[in-house]
């Protein structure tokens, strides 16, 4: 991404006038972040739709990292545009203010989100014929009902993280750390990334991690505590805190490269036929080892690497020609990421359903097409109509009619 000035970042599109004296100007939104975040979103319904045979062909099943990568990232960049404008023009208190104020949201979309998809597993169980299925269970929300009291005060206090339900507990806590990485920075940047480099690594010298549930010592499956570092990379890229590194084929061919090389080693068809590869697979992905449950819970280095070399060949490959990321179709891409929380909670509890009917009518080829089609162009008509919604026409003036 290119860099951006402390000053001059902010949310939405320029303003139709000059700034008053001493106001940072508005930037327009970046076409490159918001066509990535979008990719996200939709490879995470493809991701999260129940033994969907698509899902094999997504690109984490070619690499270490995967549409969560991408996601926290590109949260990062765009909480840089979206807030860091509001802590440079009106303080570092309303700033935290308003990061407490989108904690807020989240925290409600995260309950609402259980709620919704825990009712379609309770639906599920009565309408569909698999005997023993129970989908409460398949889901791992069965504490839920069983022991409702427990869990849904766990529920409201983090203290209980389901599995499939961990990205947006994640992303609150690191957005509660955004307030502290600013005014950190304000004393000295370098403050700011000792924070978050040093966080990174304790995390992993003293295995620190939150509690997931409180009958066992599962951790959450997305620690805050180590994905911080890539929120907060693309968070500092974006205040332009530190220069980005410049764009230059050669580096972009050693990003391909080291992009490449991993391949082998991360596609289970390939590394799982050869004695030499499946070694080298074991010992970047920490198996056999009392490491191996971390290698995504923590964010083991080499997923972080991998994505940033994927973000820089993408950023070398659109230079100059960003103009076309709003053209048709990757306008609609576009349009997803521009509404990311929107398109991600309705990408979620759409990809459980979607499992249910699938289970109910079979995996056959036309229906796991039916299903990974229908559920992408559900996902960005809702970007369409939130950012309908957003644009709140009916503030405009109403249209003279002959």
């Amino acid at each position: 991404m290119s860099r951006a000035n402390d000053g001059t970042a902010a949310s939405g599109a320029v303003g139709s006038g000059a700034p008053p004296a001493g106001v940072p100007a508005r930037r327009p939104r970046d076409p490159r972040l918001d066509v990535w975040r979008g990719l996200a979103m939709l490879i995470i319904l493809v991701a999260h739709i129940p033994e969907n045979g698509w899902s094999t062909w997504i690109p984490a099943k070619f690499g270490p990292s995967d549409a969560a990568e991408m996601f926290v990232f590109c949260s990062g960049y765009a909480a840089a545009i979206a807030f860091g404008g509001t802590f440079a023009r009106h303080g570092w208190w309303m700033g935290t203010r308003r990061i407490l104020f989108r904690c807020w949201q989240i925290y409600w979309v995260h309950v609402i989100l259980f709620l919704v998809v825990a009712a379609v597993c309770v639906i599920a169980n009565e309408i569909v014929d698999r005997s023993g299925v129970d989908y409460t269970i398949k889901l791992n929300i069965a504490p839920f009902f069983e022991n409702t009291a427990v869990a849904l005060v766990g529920l409201l206090t983090f203290d209980w993280v389901p599995n499939y339900f961990d990205i947006l507990p994640m992303y609150t806590v690191i957005l509660l750390m955004t307030p502290l990485v600013v005014a950190l920075q304000r004393l000295h940047t370098g403050l700011a990334l000792a924070f978050c480099i040093g966080l990174y690594v304790a995390t992993w010298l003293f295995d620190l991690h939150l509690p997931a549930e409180p009958w066992s010592d599962r951790p959450w499956f997305f620690n805050p505590l180590a994905w911080q570092i890539l929120f907060f990379t693309g968070f500092v890229l974006g205040r332009g805190w530190i220069a980005p590194p410049p764009i230059d084929g050669r580096l972009a061919a050693a990003a391909l490269v080291f992009i490449l090389l991993l391949i082998p080693v991360s596609r289970w068809q390939i590394y799982t036929l050869h004695p030499l590869l499946q070694s080298i697979n074991d010992l970047l992905w920490l198996r056999d080892t009392s490491y191996d449950r971390y290698f995504k819970t923590n964010e083991h280095p080499i997923r972080y690497l991998h994505l940033l070399a994927l973000t820089y060949v993408a950023v070398w490959a659109v230079r100059g020609r960003e103009h076309h990321l709003r053209r048709w179709p990757l306008s609609m891409i576009e349009k997803v990421g521009q509404q990311a929380l929107a398109t991600f909670v309705f990408s979620m509890a759409l990809a459980w359903a979607l499992g249910v009917v699938l289970d109910e009518v079979g995996r056959g080829p036309a229906a796991l097409a039916a299903a990974n089609i229908g559920g992408l162009a559900a996902v960005i008509a809702v970007a369409y109509v939130v950012g309908w919604y957003k644009s709140e026409p009916w503030r405009r003036a109403p249209q003279v009619r002959d």
